[in-house]
């Protein structure tokens, strides 16, 4: 049987379709939680409909270190999304000359932090891509060039989809637009296929060939839904999410209520690591150093603020954080010192009435270092809202896919054979594996 020819999917067999996109990502690349193959599942579905779409979300691939299986998703993604333009190295009038405002690819950019790492900070190749990238997150922000044979401003459309893949973490605008995956090397108790192209390349293109297929039927609804959102989610993160979410509802079964867990798990993930700013880190970390006292001295709030384990205070370029360096961090934010008098002395310091309205609007809930961080948006035990699911707590270490309870099984639709299920973790097989003879996701030839 040729690969390329399989029924064709009617609108109902959603679910069905992401169990096999999620099966064939997960035949190769050992995610770190299985949220993070929801997220990917989705992301490659929410490619296909990029036309339809208010904002053209990232997913950032990044791992602490190399051989972590960055590529190997990159590879495998690129037979799942739409219009893929493969590239690890591009110029910003390459990239624009590359995007069509009628059908926009997906970039998918491989060894980013060969382009945005520390050492090339300020370089000026990478701050074009860098604006390029954040403009094209929403629709009718052209990048304006200077055509030179027709003496005019030229207007190059930057809206689409992007795979960003690296070492360490994206900039931070980038980043903010971003379904963010943190990959990291896979243990011996874990296993996955290799992936050869020859062999398998043809495999996973039919499985995105059924997701493009299914797509279709779904795509106008997909553009103009508002999904109602998990709580914990900022408004950005909203954004990003929100034509995940709607794909998820639209597929039906137990997608909806995944899709959210996965939205509050990575959402909560990528702040733990460090989403904010420093000055958004200060605010955060002075909620706790205050507490409930009505003010304080400067020099009691930095020695409390040296005090924070893993906090950036105590070393701040090479030195403890000062007085100038806190009055600067917090002007922005519209916070200034003034005279306090605490046990009877009168010094320069702050007042807790001054900063509750920097920390109500870009510190809410609490400090970034503490149990209950503001990052951390999910709680214990936190229902995930639609779902009747408990959340993974936020501060829980993100369970490894070998460690993960099998996925309860996507129910029948109406109509549609029961698929044949994987041996290993149950998840519905991709017809392409039942006829290339594979009886579980890990198997290898």
């Amino acid at each position: 049987m040729n690969l390329d020819d399989l029924d064709r999917p009617t609108v109902g067999d959603g679910a069905l379709v992401l169990s096999e996109v999620r099966g064939i990502l997960t035949r190769y690349v050992v995610f770190p939680a299985p949220e993070a193959a929801d997220a990917a599942t989705l992301y490659a579905a929410a490619t296909h409909v990029a036309n339809e779409l208010e904002f053209a979300s990232r997913l950032v691939i990044r791992s602490p270190v190399k051989r972590c299986g960055k590529s190997r998703l990159l590879d495998v993604l690129v037979q799942l999304v739409r219009n893929p333009l493969v590239t690890s190295d591009i110029s910003a009038a390459a990239l624009v000359r590359s995007v069509s405002e009628q059908d926009p690819p997906t970039i998918m950019l491989d060894e980013a932090d060969a382009i945005f790492g520390k050492a090339l900070k300020g370089d000026e190749k990478a701050e074009h891509l860098r604006g390029i990238l954040n403009a094209g997150f929403g629709r009718d922000r052209p990048y304006k060039r200077w055509d030179i044979t027709l003496r005019r401003v030229e207007n190059c459309p930057t809206f689409a989809m992007a795979v960003i893949a690296g070492i360490g973490s994206m900039p931070d605008t980038i980043e903010d637009r971003a379904v963010i995956i943190t990959l990291r090397r896979k243990t011996e108790a874990e296993s996955v296929a290799k992936y050869r192209t020859r062999r398998d390349k043809p495999v996973v293109r039919a499985v995105g060939d059924r997701l493009a297929a299914w797509i279709e039927g779904i795509a106008p609804e997909a553009g103009k839904a508002e999904p109602d959102m998990p709580t914990g989610l900022h408004d950005r993160a909203e954004d990003v999410w929100e034509a995940l979410i709607a794909i998820a509802d639209l597929a039906g079964g137990d997608w909806p209520a995944r899709a959210r867990k996965a939205a509050q798990v990575l959402t909560a993930a990528a702040g733990d690591t460090a989403d904010s700013t420093l000055g958004e880190r200060l605010l955060a970390d002075l909620r706790l150093v205050f507490g409930d006292q009505a003010a304080m001295h400067g020099e009691t709030i930095l020695t409390e603020l040296h005090g924070i384990s893993e906090a950036p205070w105590n070393d701040y370029f090479g030195r403890p954080l000062n007085q100038r360096d806190l009055a600067k961090l917090l002007k922005p934010y519209g916070v200034s010192s003034t005279d306090v008098k605490v046990d009877g002395v009168n010094r320069k310091g702050y007042r807790r009435d001054h900063l509750h309205d920097a920390w109500r609007r870009y510190a809410p809930g609490g400090s970034a270092t503490s149990a209950t961080s503001a990052t951390g948006q999910v709680s214990d035990g936190a229902e995930v809202a639609g779902s009747g699911q408990q959340a993974l707590p936020a501060t829980a270490a993100m369970p490894l896919a070998s460690e993960v309870a099998e996925v309860a099984a996507v129910a029948d639709t109406p109509g549609v054979e029961s698929p044949q299920l994987c041996t290993k973790c149950g998840e519905p097989l991709a017809q392409a594996f039942v006829d290339a003879g594979f009886t579980d996701h890990g198997e290898d030839e």
